[in-house]
């Protein structure tokens, strides 16, 4: 197989799970974005996540998301700024998750965790469509103009059916 710089985040743009369904924003309280996005993703209560994931594991979050007739499915990417995605996930026009590293600096991206193992603050919200859901703001906010496209990429996830083949 030939080297590729690059590839698609979805292999098959035609596919549409989620873009019939309303979500609501979900301000957070504490230091909770994960369990506020689920909240989000399900229309249950941040709380009741709190404790049944570990918000370092998206493989817990997908597990509960399984309730709700949803899974997580990997997108493949790099720790290029989210700006450089937007436009072909705003083309695929469904459900996705955004986490993102919070700091800037290469010293806090690409240095050596602390001694607690901890490297840098980062942030998830959940993208339907063209909206970002932020739990930081509790606002929905266009794609194009949210702050996560000056911030570079950890982890992007679409949420699909449970019973697709595809997933965590």
């Amino acid at each position: 197989m030939p080297y590729d710089a690059t590839c698609l985040l979805w292999p098959r743009e035609e596919e549409a799970f989620f873009r019939a369904r309303t979500f609501s924003p979900i301000k957070q309280s504490g230091p909770h974005c994960v369990s506020t996005v689920l909240a989000i993703l399900t229309g249950d209560s941040p709380e009741f996540f709190q404790g049944r994931i570990n918000t370092q594991d998206p493989v817990s979050w997908s597990e509960e998301l399984r309730r709700w007739g949803m899974k997580l499915a990997y997108c493949p990417t790099d720790i290029r700024k989210l700006k450089h995605y937007m436009e072909e996930l705003v083309r695929l026009d469904d459900l996705f998750t955004l986490s993102y590293y919070c700091q800037t600096t290469k010293k806090a991206l690409l240095g050596e965790p602390d001694e607690k193992g901890w490297l840098t603050d980062s942030h998830i919200v959940v993208l339907h469509r063209r909206v970002i859901l932020d739990p930081m703001t509790g606002k929905a906010v266009d794609a194009f103009q949210h702050e996560c496209n000056s911030r570079h990429t950890k982890r992007i996830f679409r949420v699909i059916p449970s019973a697709h083949p595809r997933g965590l």
